[in-house]
């Protein structure tokens, strides 16, 4: 069953209470129309549900997300995915900044740009690994702290600015990141260490590029003419040598 909400004139708690009785009551598809700001849609989706935005999400959009899909027609403020769980969600526009931040399953998908601090603190555990494709740039800071998880920066249509801020990885200790070439590596951290994609790995950036193209559009012609880097971190301690001795 789809449902469909208007939320002019709604405040961020009556739009989630509208959202969550819609699911209660047995709808499947969920479309939200003239969305402007509101925090914390979706938050705590469980399920094989499917949220649609129609406008401007504000911060926090599927944080704890545990299931679901949502996807935004249109960009999106700070915070999308804020220590998701699993599920997806897609953006059709850019993102703000800290997306992802402990996330620890699920898929986030963006068209275009994000912020500061994309990917901080991402975590995975056993079969559990979230994974973020960014289509176009990152700020400054891309997976900071990093300790698991996958992170495709695609540096598509970026308009000439490099696809990575500055401190790429910075305090980075598990996980890794697919940057495509070329890449300033004034803009890597010292703390990890740049490599080229296994055949696995190729493999694995080929599967999320297709869904990438599916998702938003694209074709995926020019896959033969993309090439990557790796970065990995090359320690567990990256701050090690500042903590105090005991």
């Amino acid at each position: 069953m789809e449902v469909r909400l208007s939320a002019k004139d709604l405040k961020y708690r009556e739009l989630n209470r509208a959202i969550r009785l819609a699911a209660a009551e047995g709808a499947d598809a969920i479309l939200v129309d003239e969305v402007n700001g509101q925090y914390y849609l979706g938050a705590g989706m469980k399920g094989k549900l499917r949220l649609v935005v129609n406008g401007i999400p504000g911060n926090d959009l599927a944080c704890y997300l545990d299931g679901s899909e949502i996807r935004v027609k249109g960009n999106a403020q700070d915070g999308v995915g804020n220590t998701m769980n699993s599920g997806r969600v897609i953006v059709e526009g850019s993102v703000g900044d800290v997306l992802g931040y402990g996330m620890r399953g699920g898929e986030i998908f963006v068209r275009d740009d994000v912020g500061y601090r994309a990917g901080i603190h991402m975590k995975e555990f056993e079969n559990s690994c979230p994974v973020l494709v960014i289509g176009g740039s990152s700020g400054a800071f891309l997976g900071e702290y990093m300790a698991g998880g996958r992170i495709i920066l695609l540096g598509l249509k970026t308009g000439g600015r490099p696809s990575v801020g500055p401190y790429c990885g910075s305090g980075m200790h598990g996980g890794c990141i697919f940057i495509r070439e070329p890449v300033d590596q004034t803009r890597i951290s010292p703390h990890v260490q740049v490599s080229a994609p296994t055949e696995n790995d190729r493999a694995f950036l080929w599967e999320y590029f297709l869904r990438y193209c599916t998702y938003f559009g694209f074709k995926p012609d020019m896959w033969d003419d993309l090439s990557f880097v790796k970065l990995i971190p090359r320690g567990t301690r990256p701050y090690g040598s500042m903590y105090v001795g005991v």
